[in-house]
């Protein structure tokens, strides 16, 4: 039943390389492993990972398309066992399964074989026990290989580095995909309760620990968010990468919809639950039926619809809930140049978990819509989104960070991660802040009379743009986190509101920094807006998606506003000519740290940054 194990033999496990270590650092065993704590030279006190800052020397292998852990575990893999967990909360009222009965959700498990214990008991050991960490996500039998096969997506990475260091590995297919039943419900409560009942299961069979993590990117890393809301007991830490805090959230900013948000649900996930057999009636539940109204509603208003009565848009918001009830550790990583998911989905998510109590860790490279050692999806990146900080985006020691995580936070070894953000500029240089964006940035502001249109005019149609140069900037400047640029606009005599889009680009090259998005009636920001009166002027207070960019000294930066780009599509209510004023209170904000080599780290594997050079 149990399979050979994957890994070469010949690599000691770490707790026997630690005490060679000891054995070659100290002359007398008895100083190094007395009894007295100062001198306590355990696993715990000489950690096998050094601090990030220390790796540049360490090795890897780069063979694969994923990273791997520099010391191999000791244990087999299992066999893959199929389960089907009960779903028993989901009701006649919720529609599907809950008519039909016997709502499950299926996943694909990987236990470890530790020599000396039968995980298939039904008591095992307590020293026997294994956490899990859990993928969960639509795509299993849609779109990748089914639930019991390793995903190259994540699941070969997860059970090839961490079962073999004692872990489980499970790959979950939530409601209408793979072989889970009832209907396709896009993060909405069913779908949470489904997510809730496979944790609540790995957490409590008779080889568990009770401690399970969740991790994934994309649609898989907005499910940790939503099994953090789920309230369950045993999820004991989260890693969502690439992944939605909530649905509406992600769609909509500042009122603005991308050109996918109307369809998200029945047009393009919903799809997944309709595959022609009898169990396509399951997709007739609630939040379905809810689907086809809500996203068009919510493109017409810019908001959640909260107003009409409606709860669709606030039952897929997952952050909120997930900071009140969740009691777990949080490890967010997100991509910078990630515009399928983007930046706005950790920040400033990262802060509110930091202040709602939370231990919590950021990664944040200068990568698309990734994971942080995928090197065919970074190499293949355009000029201002992400090329320059090639290749030093690879983390070669992602598999070994994942696993100091896993080890604290679900095995209770130590010791415990330093909780910081690791975060990476847009020519590719690494530094650790304390969080992020940090707190300690200070704004340049720049009155908008003081800089200088150098194409089109100041009246915004559908078909033409506005170019303002700044001035340059006098030192090496480095801009962070969410930017701001405030600016009156004045809406056409014959429409109620108007839309906004500027991107901001290095004056010397045009390479993108970055970008923000406003339909008028959300001027004050945030998902409120307000009705406007034919030609009312506002002061329209956009924010920046998250930006990490540095400008040369003597450079200095543009703004080219248009009435939309990206993927985000004009105002339902009008794309009538929108006059600004750059005068009085418009200014762009930019906040900005001073930082120079030494602040730098290097990861494993890289050689030095080219600007860094004979500097210290």
């Amino acid at each position: 039943m149990m399979s050979s194990n994957i890994f070469q033999q010949d690599v000691l496990p770490r707790n026997v390389t630690v005490l060679l270590v000891l054995i070659l650092l100290c002359p007398s065993l008895s100083g190094c492993l007395g009894s007295d704590s100062e001198n306590d030279k355990s696993e715990d006190a000489i950690h096998w990972l050094p601090a990030v800052e220390d790796r540049s020397e360490m090795t890897y292998r780069d063979d694969d398309v994923f990273s791997r852990v520099s010391i191999n575990g000791s244990h087999l893999v299992g066999e893959v066992q199929s389960i089907f967990v009960p779903v028993p909360s989901i009701s006649v009222s919720d529609g599907g399964a809950g008519l039909t009965g016997g709502a499950e959700v299926h996943l694909g498990l990987w236990l470890p074989v530790v020599e000396g214990c039968d995980l298939e008991s039904e008591t095992v050991l307590e020293e026997c026990k294994v956490p899990v960490i859990a993928e969960i996500g639509p795509y299993y039998d849609d779109g990748d290989v089914d639930a019991l096969t390793p995903a190259d997506r994540l699941g070969r990475f997860l059970i090839e580095n961490y079962v073999p260091h004692g872990f489980g590995v499970a790959q979950v297919s939530v409601f209408g995909t793979g072989q889970s039943n009832h209907c396709m419900d896009l993060m909405g409560h069913d779908e949470q309760a489904g997510i809730k009942a496979a944790v609540d299961w790995l957490g409590t069979q008779a080889w568990s620990n009770g401690k399970v993590g969740a991790i994934g990117k994309s649609y898989d890393g907005s499910t940790p968010w939503n099994a953090a809301a789920s309230g369950s007991e045993y999820l004991a830490t989260i890693v969502p990468m690439s992944g939605l805090i909530g649905v509406h959230d992600l769609m909509w900013r500042n009122g603005s919809m991308e050109a996918r948000g109307a369809i998200m649900h029945n047009g393009v996930y919903g799809s997944f639950g309709l595959d022609g057999d009898n169990g396509d009636i399951e997709n007739a539940c609630e939040g379905y039926v809810e689907g086809y109204y809500a996203g068009p509603a919510a493109y017409i208003t810019g908001d959640n619809l909260a107003w009409t009565g409606s709860d669709y848009w606030e039952e897929r918001h997952f952050l909120k809930n997930a900071l009140e009830v969740y009691d777990g550790s949080i490890y967010i990583i997100h991509g910078l140049q990630d515009w399928n998911v983007d930046p706005h989905m950790a920040f400033p998510a990262h802060q509110m978990s930091v202040d709602a109590g939370f231990d919590v860790k950021g990664l944040y490279g200068q990568w698309a819509h990734d994971y942080p050692d995928r090197e065919s999806g970074h190499s293949s990146l355009s000029s201002g989104r992400g090329a320059e900080a090639f290749p030093f985006t690879l983390r070669w020691d992602w598999a070994d960070d994942m696993l100091e995580w896993f080890d604290y936070y679900l095995l209770d070894k130590g010791p415990q991660p330093r909780l910081v953000a690791e975060v990476q500029d847009n020519i590719g240089a690494w530094r650790v802040e304390q969080t992020y964006p940090p707190l300690e940035a200070d704004p340049i502001e720049i009155g908008m009379d003081e800089c200088s249109i150098i194409g089109g005019s100041d009246t915004i149609t559908a078909t033409s743009s506005l170019m303002i140069e700044c001035p340059e900037f006098e030192s090496l400047t480095r801009i962070v986190g969410t930017p701001t640029f405030h600016v009156e606009a004045t809406i056409s005599p014959i429409s109620t509101s108007g839309h906004l889009f500027v991107e901001m680009v290095q004056s010397s090259s045009e390479m993108h920094l970055g970008h923000a998005v406003m339909d008028l009636r959300f001027h004050e920001g945030g998902n409120q807006g307000n009705t406007l009166a034919p030609g009312q002027t506002v002061l329209a207070k956009m924010e920046f998606f998250g930006m990490d960019v540095v400008v040369p000294e003597g450079d200095g930066i543009r703004l080219i506003i248009t009435q939309t780009g990206e993927d985000y599509i004009p105002s339902p209510i009008s794309t009538m000519p929108v006059s600004l004023s750059l005068g009085g209170e418009s200014i762009l904000s930019l906040p900005s740290l001073d930082r120079d080599c030494a602040d730098l780290f290097l990861p494993p594997m890289h050689q030095q940054y080219p600007h860094c050079v004979g500097q210290t």
